[in-house]
């Protein structure tokens, strides 16, 4: 199961970094603009651009109580078929 804020923290820390991949069995991986990795052979549910999603914020903590950022991260893993649930 993923959870939510958790997420959006691994997003934060990926900002400058590159592209934070997420699959299915909850792993993570912070990838080059552009890459598609697998694991396993299968594609990560979903690939979150940190810069868009969470420079805005001045801290962390206004990023993960942020309901707009919850939400948009909990609809993209539904709807790529994974459960997610808000820690």
């Amino acid at each position: 199961m993923l959870h939510t804020r958790e997420i959006i923290r691994k997003i934060w820390d990926a900002q400058g970094y590159g592209n934070l991949a997420v699959w299915a069995d909850g792993t993570t991986a912070v990838i080059a603009p552009g890459e598609i990795p697998e694991k396993d052979g299968k594609a990560p549910l979903a690939i979150f651009k940190p810069i868009p999603l969470v420079a805005v914020f001045s801290m962390v903590d206004f990023a993960t109580h942020d309901t707009d950022l919850l939400q948009r991260i909990e609809t993209t893993i539904r709807e790529a078929g994974g459960e997610i649930e808000r820690d």
